[in-house]
């Protein structure tokens, strides 16, 4: 499975005022002080509160096997999917890749007008390079 990128964050705010069922949140990474994130979750679907610690994993596919097809498709029986061990799952676009001053860049990817926007350090960001990633989160 092609693990991208995974990192423990801990939610700074979240903002329910704009969205129905969607809450704009943004947390700091536990692990590396230097990772932000941003991002549209359904609230409906995955509540989150200020304060939560949420594991958050992007993959460019969810199985071992390579596939052809291009977004999400169901599991064939007795194949392992990464979405298994996570809570929720959303596929999208990388739209913007921005290189900012020093090491530090900016990731831009886009689910179906969920938007997630994750700034660090090169050296942590930039296997994120792809066209489509699957975004997986859990509690």
């Amino acid at each position: 499975m092609s693990t991208l990128f995974e990192d423990s964050f801990k939610t700074t705010s979240v903002d329910s005022a704009r969205y129905d069922r969607v809450s704009r949140i943004t947390a700091q990474s536990l692990n590396h002080d230097d990772i932000h994130l941003t991002l549209d979750v359904n609230t409906e679907l995955f509540p989150m509160s200020k304060g939560d610690v949420v594991t958050v994993a992007l993959a460019s596919q969810l199985t071992d096997k390579e596939t052809t097809y291009s977004g999400w498709r169901e599991p064939k029986v007795g194949e392992k999917s990464l979405a298994d061990d996570y809570d929720y799952v959303m596929y999208g676009t990388v739209y913007k890749f921005e290189e900012g001053s020093g090491e530090k860049v900016a990731v831009y990817v886009s689910f179906g007008g969920l938007l997630l926007c994750l700034e660090g350090g090169y050296r942590h960001l930039s296997s994120l390079k792809q066209e489509n990633v699957y975004l997986l989160m859990r509690a």
